[in-house]
């Protein structure tokens, strides 16, 4: 089985900024791990994104550890930091989100 992580482009400052917002970065990992399978990119940009992902597979770098690399901004490639996010976020029990919840709201007030 696998968890298909969207991040459409309409989300991605770059692509808004270079009128390019239809598209999306689609990555697909292992059910219960983030070991990446594998992702489509649908963008203008799509050629020079997806090498990013080949790299990562090829080294076994999970998509967890993906977000974590530093992405230049704003570049259409923040996307793939934006899916890895949306990946690390699943892996936050209920009272931590919750804990970070109040925190910032704490430090909005």
């Amino acid at each position: 089985m696998y968890k298909t992580f969207v991040r459409k482009l309409d989300d991605v400052d770059r692509a808004i900024l270079d009128g390019e917002g239809e598209g999306f970065v689609k990555i697909h990992t292992k059910e219960g791990s983030d070991k990446i399978l594998g992702a489509t990119i649908v963008a203008g940009e799509a050629g020079n994104m997806i090498s990013e992902i080949s790299v990562a597979m090829q080294a076994g770098m999970g998509l967890g550890a993906l977000a974590n690399v530093i992405h230049p901004y704003p570049t259409q490639a923040e996307a793939i930091r934006q899916a890895g996010d949306m990946y690390n976020r699943t892996k936050l029990t209920p009272f931590v989100k919750s804990l970070f919840r109040n925190i910032l709201a704490f430090r909005r007030a």
